[in-house]
Parts: C-alpha cells; structure tokens; sequence
C-alpha cells in the first residue's frame, strides 16, 4: 500500500511545479512508498501537456476549470491511495529527508497532521504555526499591534510570536503551504470546505480537525523551502481581497455573524490605513467597503469589481 499521496494544487505555475517535482524527485533516500498527484485548474501555460511528456510518473487530474484551492486538493486525494496524504503548494519545494522525517514523526506520536519548518528562499524562517482567529488576534495583524511587542502571546499570539519555532510542539494550525494528516481524517471531516475559495481553508478544516480531538503538530526538522505568494501573488488586490473575504468566511462560521462583522470592519480599517502606500491595499479597501457582511458570504469566486 501506498504510505503518502503527495497532492499538488497546481494554476498558472509550471515553472514552480518543475522545481517543486524536482525536489520531491531529488530525495533518493526515501523510505516511504509515495504516488504524485498534480491537479491542473485549466493552466493555459502547457501544464497538462508539460507533464505528460516530463514527468509521466505522475498522476494527473486536469480540471476544466480554476476551483479553488481546497476543492483542488478535495479532488486530488480523491483519487489518492496513501494512508498519509501531503498537501503541498507549488511553490513549497522538500528538502532531502523531509517527507520521511514528517511520516516517522507522524507515526512514532500523537500527531493527526504536521507541518515542517518553513524557510524563505534565504534560508530565513517562515512562520508557519498559527494560533485560531479571532477578531483581536486579526486586528494585532491587520492594525501593526503585533510589532509593537514581536514577541507577545497577547499581541502577536497570532502568529506565535512566543515561540521560536525551535522544538516541536503542538499547535492551533500550520500554513497550507505544506502540511501531512492522516487520509482517514481528511475523508472523516469531508475534505476542505469548498465555499473557501482561497486562504482561510487549511484553517477551517483543521479547526474542524481539533474538534474532533486530532492534534495538529509542528516538527521543525523536516525543512521546506516556500516562496510565499509564488503562486498566488502576495500583494495584489484579488489576493488582499480573497484573504480578507476567506477571514469574514471563517469568523461566521466558527464565531457569529457579530464577529464576522466586527473583523470585516477590522479588515476595512487595516486595508485604508495601507492605502496611501499601495494602490493594491487601495483598490482592496474601496471593495471591501461596498460589500457588506451578507454579499460577502454570499460570494463564492475572487471578483476584481
């Protein structure tokens, strides 16, 4: 039987999937069995094309259309044979023995999902753990407070900012970039919920996860490299709108609609106090502020309107 089923969400990024396959490749001394699925959403830059003459051994699952991130992946460890599946972003490219050191980590403890240590390009952290969201740890994020006191569990709790990212440990959840949980997990909680579009999904499923009593956990001796944003482009206003659309999403659905609102003004706010520097956060901020709560949750797909 297959030990892990490595899904890889792949749009518009072919350039970053050849890296990204190529340092799955690049690990000869892997102990577990593994299959690669790629799931391609319409590229129109030769992707589906591209692999079936270079990389063969790789299963794909072309898409007629971009679904989203989770629904990418929701199709992709449908057709997975492994006991582990491993969500991994083209852009996030495993260092040698990473995969092995996430499944002998997984199994030898408590662990239902783990993430490694991320690294910038640099070989810099990444701060991949983070703690659930809330309206105050939003605004720590969206409003500076976080670097008035960097190292602050009350001001940058959101980011555990009270931790080094040294030791593992257990933790509230790990950036999508790069996570392992148990398949039989995945199929329990349904997948991702597919009414994220983008961000916030690996949040929700696994905060769905903690509440049926799985741990997420953080092993900072698997290592991977992740260009934040390779894909999806960090700054530009579909991005800043789909991010803070994802967190209204996700106040609604774990908190009230009093929440959702009050982190859509929190958002609001963050967005205009960005706008004199950034015709991004600007373009963001005026369409922010002509949706209210309801048209947001409403919307299903980025809109540029």
């Amino acid at each position: 039987m297959t030990d892990v089923s490595v899904v890889i969400v792949s749009y518009e990024s072919r350039d970053l999937l050849a890296r990204c396959l190529g340092a799955l490749a690049a690990d000869g001394q892997r102990r577990a069995t593994v299959e690669t699925i790629v799931v391609d959403q319409a590229s129109r830059d030769g992707t589906a094309a591209w692999l079936a003459v270079e990389h063969p051994e790789v299963r794909l699952v072309a898409l007629d259309e971009n679904v989203g991130f989770g629904a990418g992946n929701n199709r992709g460890a449908a057709v997975a044979g492994g006991r582990w599946l491993l969500l991994l972003n083209s852009d996030a490219f495993v260092r040698p023995g990473a995969l092995d050191e996430l499944v002998r980590f997984a199994e030898a403890g408590p662990a239902d999902a783990v993430g490694p240590r991320l690294l910038w390009p640099d070989g810099r952290l990444q701060r991949s753990c983070r703690r659930f969201p809330t309206v105050f740890r939003i605004a720590t994020e969206y409003l500076y407070l976080r670097k008035l006191a960097p190292r602050s569990r009350i001001l940058n709790g959101f980011y555990y900012g009270d931790f080094a990212h040294d030791e593992a440990r257990p933790v509230d959840w790990v950036t999508g970039a790069c996570v392992l949980l148990r398949r039989d997990l995945f199929e329990r909680l349904g997948g991702f919920d597919e009414a994220f579009f983008l961000y916030s999904e690996e949040v929700d499923l696994l905060y769905r996860a903690r509440r049926l009593g799985a741990e997420t956990w953080y092993d900072p001796a698997a290592e991977v490299e992740h260009v934040w944003g390779g894909t999806a482009g960090r700054s530009s206003a579909l991005t800043l709108q789909e991010r803070a659309r994802s967190h209204v999403r996700y106040l609604a659905k774990h908190g009230s609609r009093g929440a959702a609102q009050r982190g859509r003004l929190v958002l609001l706010a963050g967005l205009a106090l960005r706008a004199p520097r950034s015709p991004a956060q600007r373009t963001a901020a005026r369409w922010l502020a002509r949706r209210p709560l309801e048209a947001l949750l409403a919307e299903q797909r980025p809109d540029a309107g």
